[in-house]
């Protein structure tokens, strides 16, 4: 038998502290799981608007894309094409929410701007192609970065849900009835305690 649940003064002091305790680590967990949640919810409203933005970005970047293979042929557009450079100025970041660490995603796009055909042997639908594809990247940059977020967000509020209905269904309960057993057991010992003292008040009288 675990002697913390003997029903002592000083026992019945720690049952009661641990119950404190115990509501005290629901309520925060309660206000954490709110707080990841919000945050996820406005991360899913930025996602959807990004992803509003790619697929409108998309189909103006492939209707100029397909003015130019009309207008340049494909054979030239696909060999300016090999002029892009890859793509390695992204750097990931973190924040914290809440313990949750966050990617912020990050690139230059000063690198992105920086031509590399000659402008003079080409037409504006190629210049309105590269444009339009440059922001469908910026765009998924941003996008991966939220939807990264909100994976790990939620992630964060299963276990915070988990943690907060453990303390809400276990824990406090327990130390409820703990408290409520051991004071109901320190009182009917003071009963028996001032009968017996009366009984033997009365015997002395007598």
């Amino acid at each position: 038998m675990d002697p913390n649940t003997f029903p002592t003064k000083g026992n019945l002091i720690l049952a009661k502290n641990s119950l404190a305790l115990s509501r005290q680590g629901f309520e925060l967990m309660d206000k954490k799981r709110n707080i990841l949640i919000r945050e996820m919810m406005e991360l899913i409203d930025q996602a959807k608007d990004i992803q509003a933005q790619i697929d409108e970005t998309f189909r103006t970047a492939y209707a100029a894309l397909q003015k130019a293979n009309m207008e340049l042929g494909i054979a030239f557009v696909q060999q300016v094409s090999y002029t892009v450079p890859v793509e390695d100025s992204v750097r990931i970041k973190t924040r914290s929410v809440m313990g949750t660490e966050i990617p912020l995603v990050e690139y230059d796009k000063q690198l992105t701007n920086t031509p590399t055909y000659a402008y003079y042997s080409t037409r504006v639908s190629l210049d309105q192609a590269k444009a339009a594809f440059e922001k469908v990247k910026e765009l998924s940059i941003q996008l991966a970065g939220i939807e990264n977020a909100a994976i790990r967000l939620a992630a964060n509020i299963k276990k915070t849900q988990k943690r907060a209905n453990a303390l809400k269904n276990i824990t406090i309960p327990r130390y409820e009835a703990l408290t409520k057993d051991i004071q109901n057991a320190l009182e009917e010992k003071e009963r028996e305690e001032f009968t017996r003292k009366v009984i033997k008040r009365m015997k002395q009288k007598g």
